[in-house]
């Protein structure tokens, strides 16, 4: 079971690699209006989408494989749990996002995707606590 949860640790660091920078390449790409440049942004913005698609299914599959391998119950599991569906949630709105970009129908400022860039950190800190220390809650 050590190499599978090996794979998810990879799997999940290299999805999270694409929830932190997809947000910022919105950031940017808000910022700027010159037509080559926008280019350059929607051609990154999409290849990093489908690059990051499968890493984030091969995180769940590998995390649930664990689930079912180890039995973990617990609260702590179910906040986890809840926490990766927000991550799911927010990955298919960056999806969403890229496609909005593509049409040229982003209507929203560089501040807000400053903001957004920031939910994936927070859930993180979090899964993070909960995997390692497992809380037992009242």
């Amino acid at each position: 079971m050590l190499w599978i949860k090996a794979l998810h640790i990879i799997f999940v660091a290299s999805w999270f690699a694409g929830l932190f920078y997809l947000p910022r390449l919105f950031v940017n790409h808000a910022m700027v209006n010159d037509a080559a440049t926008i280019a350059q942004f929607k051609l990154m913005e999409r290849k990093l989408y489908k690059f990051m698609t499968p890493l984030g299914v091969l995180a769940l599959v590998f995390g649930t494989w664990l689930w079912l391998g180890y039995g973990y119950t617990g609260v702590w599991l179910h906040i986890k749990l809840a926490l990766v569906g927000v991550l799911v949630a927010y990955h298919l709105y960056c999806g969403h996002l890229v496609q909005v970009f593509a049409r040229d129908e982003n209507r929203r400022s560089h501040v807000f995707y400053r903001w957004f860039n920031e939910l994936p950190v927070l859930i993180l800190f979090v899964v993070v606590f909960l995997v390692v220390l497992k809380p037992e809650f009242a």
